[in-house]
């Protein structure tokens, strides 16, 4: 699992934990790579003590270049042949990790996404304003993939797919770019509760917003200008159908 860092430095530490011991309790290996933006909070050096302590690998940045570009360098970095992203706050529970790949076994998936928006998802405690600029920047989405939380930034694919594909927006909808550019021919949504960070900073920014608005207009545009791709299968799974998934 790739983690982007940018004043994580709260956190990290038990979060590399709760990863672990999620891995640990299903019973098969995990790496984590943390990909840091030079934090000035000393995050980085933090996850090189960590990565004294469990098998993690630590990408080291000279500033604050993208999530986007983040998520590709842990890529590069990672020696599985299955990667995934998640965020280092807790937004994404680490206990979720194992049904993820749990997910990509069973179905065969070329992405298996974590959503907010297929049914036993949910955002409690949002404003009704943030609910519905989510929402409506996943309805944006929908011409280019049928992945109902085109916004997620939590979920597992093939190596080979992320690796082989060239990434041209640094935002952090890497999913999205992911899923379009590369053609993936099978995906997966499952629920999952996404809980508001408890300390820092939202990566949500006019900025980001705006340069999701261009990523959507290249997207589209490669789409209407490039070849007609088949359309992917598309499969939900329910929460009961990923409470009894085979453990890895």
């Amino acid at each position: 699992m790739v983690v982007p860092t940018y004043n994580e430095r709260d956190r990290l530490a038990e979060l590399v934990a709760a990863v672990f011991a999620a891995a640990d309790t299903h019973g098969f290996a995990l790496e984590l790579v943390v990909v840091d933006d030079h934090s000035p909070d000393g995050t980085g050096q933090l996850a090189d003590d960590l990565a004294a302590r469990y098998p993690m690998q630590v990408v080291h940045r000279s500033g604050k270049l993208g999530l986007g570009t983040a998520v590709v360098a842990g890529f590069q970095a990672a020696s599985a042949d299955v990667v995934g992203v998640m965020d280092a706050d807790f937004s994404h529970p680490p206990s979720l990790v194992p049904a993820l790949y749990a997910a990509f076994r069973s179905t065969g998936a070329d992405v298996v996404v974590a959503s907010r928006y297929v049914p036993g998802g949910s955002t409690p405690d949002w404003p009704i304003k943030r609910r519905l600029l989510s929402r409506a920047a996943c309805l944006l989405a929908r011409g280019l993939s049928p992945i109902r939380d085109a916004a997620s930034g939590f979920f597992v694919i093939k190596r080979s797919i992320a690796r082989g594909t060239t990434i041209k927006a640094g935002g952090f909808k890497i999913c999205l770019e992911l899923i379009v550019r590369s053609g993936a021919r099978s995906l997966v949504e499952l629920p999952y509760r996404f809980d508001d960070r408890e300390l820092g900073q939202s990566k949500m920014s006019l900025r980001e917003a705006a340069g999701y608005l261009v990523q959507l207009r290249d997207l589209y545009r490669e789409r209407l200008s490039g070849s007609r791709r088949q359309a992917p299968v598309y499969r939900q799974l329910s929460t009961a159908e990923v409470a009894a998934l085979p453990c890895p």
